[in-house]
């Protein structure tokens, strides 16, 4: 990783040769720009440590560039440099919020000062950062052979560069896994941009990747930065990898390997460095021989791979998550710490969790929610298919809302074993494809995304 990205505004060419000279003596990659619009085109494309920035520019002026920057985010810290007679402005421009100004004529020590300490405040101010968003992750939980054997590969991939590939059923924690991934590498300053590849159509999806400039399309009234420039410095998690088309598959595999990109409606190339981490819920070995994945891209991302088996393959770990999810949504709505009884616990264990850690995440949420007396959970707290299921429908007043309530819940829970593949859900229930969408329709039926929300 680069020690600092600094980035020298001034339209005096010696001013910024010398700046160049000086601060890349000192270990920091330096990029010039002579007037306030080169500057901002300049920020749009990447981000910078630090900005060295004249207040005497033509066309945009420092003033201006400075209250444009301020409003960024990832925002860098911008230093002043003021000429005689403009030590006033440069006040001002503390006020807006400059970390520091420079008068002229520039002293060589005084830039390598204000540079360190500018990019070093920059970097602690980003590791207080990432120590708070840590303790707001949830935690890789269990106790299974599985599990610490996946923890061990998370600490071994984390600091490499190398690309993972991230395999599973829908709902084991492929997320949180690449998020782990990205806190205990170097990349952890940057940051982690999730990209949801099933829950954006193809027509949409280059935009969302790459970005555009303004005038690329019709509604494209303004620059929008995509997600591969906003995991500048950072990870980029592709999740559901498997569901890109293959066109885009091209696109991204190019991306991977040369680390540089157009956006759309641009001939400007914008370089990167981005880390990828891929997840998907299907066996991308036999997609390649469907035809329906690259195979160049297969091999580019599976340099290393963790696989996440499904929760009933590891039932070791199910009372040590439903423990801590107990602890964590009895602190979110102001309970009482709940315990499990030893029945409630034997229950959790015999259910199979189609739906994986999510499942379990929600059950144990919807049964601290409804837990109305009493600190320990049993059975019928839990409303488990095989244990308690069914008591909820005689809520209901009358037996045509009660069967459709069932007839809801039933197809639901169909929809998560097969993982939302109409087809197989279909056959297991013995209707037509036809049918089962136009019942999804009826009930208001819709396909989940990662986070187990419709």
């Amino acid at each position: 990783m680069r020690r600092g990205r600094i980035l020298v505004v001034d339209d005096e060419e010696p001013i910024r040769e010398l700046m160049k000279d000086i601060l890349e003596d000192e270990g920091y990659h330096v990029e010039l720009a002579e007037s306030g619009e080169e500057a901002l085109a300049m920020m749009e494309r990447r981000a910078y440590d630090l900005v060295f920035l004249d207040i005497w520019l033509p066309g945009v002026d420092g003033m201006e560039v400075l209250r444009r920057v301020v409003e960024r985010e990832p925002r860098p810290h911008v230093v002043i440099i003021s000429g005689h007679g403009t030590v006033q402005s440069a006040v001002e421009a503390i006020k807006l919020g400059a970390y520091d100004f420079i008068e002229k004529p520039l002293s060589m020590e005084r830039i390598i000062v204000v540079a360190r300490n500018a990019v070093t405040e920059k970097r602690l101010r980003e590791e207080r950062e990432i120590l708070l968003r840590a303790q707001e992750e949830v935690e890789f939980v269990g106790e299974s052979q599985a599990t610490k054997e996946i923890l061990r590969l998370v600490e071994e991939m984390a600091p490499t560069e190398g690309t993972v590939l991230i395999t599973g059923e829908t709902g084991t924690g492929k997320e949180l896994i690449a998020r782990l991934i990205h806190a205990r590498s170097q990349r952890a300053r940057g940051r982690f941009v999730p990209l949801n590849c099933s829950a954006i159509p193809d027509e949409l999806m280059e935009s969302e990747l790459f970005g555009y400039v303004r005038g690329a399309f019709t509604n494209a009234v303004k620059n929008k930065k995509g997600k591969l420039q906003m995991a500048d410095g950072g990870t980029l998690f592709l999740d559901e990898i498997g569901d890109m088309s293959l066109r885009i598959q091209a696109k991204i595999l190019r991306v991977i390997e040369e680390q540089r990109f157009e956006p759309l409606g641009s001939t400007e190339v914008v370089e990167i460095d981005t880390r990828f981490i891929a997840a998907t819920n299907k066996n991308l070995q036999e997609e390649v021989r469907k035809g329906n994945f690259r195979r160049d891209l297969f091999y580019r991302i599976n340099v290393l791979p963790i696989h996440i088996p499904p929760l009933r393959e590891r039932p070791e770990d199910i009372i040590p998550i439903a423990r801590y999810y107990l602890r964590r949504f009895s602190s979110k709505y102001n309970k009482p710490e709940l315990k499990l009884s030893p029945s409630a616990e034997r229950a959790l264990v015999s259910y199979p969790w189609p739906g994986n850690v999510r499942e379990l995440r929600n059950t144990v949420e919807r049964a601290v929610i409804l837990k109305r007396q009493g600190s320990v959970l049993e059975p019928r707290d839990l409303y488990l298919p095989h244990q308690g299921f069914g008591e909820e429908f005689f809520r209901f007043s009358s037996l045509q809302r009660a069967l459709k309530a069932f007839e809801r819940e039933f197809i639901l829970r169909k929809l998560r074993e097969h993982h939302w593949n109409i087809t197989k859900t279909a056959e297991a229930l013995g209707v037509d494809r036809s049918n089962l969408h136009r019942k999804m329709k009826i009930l208001g039926i819709e396909k989940e995304n990662e986070n187990g929300e419709s």
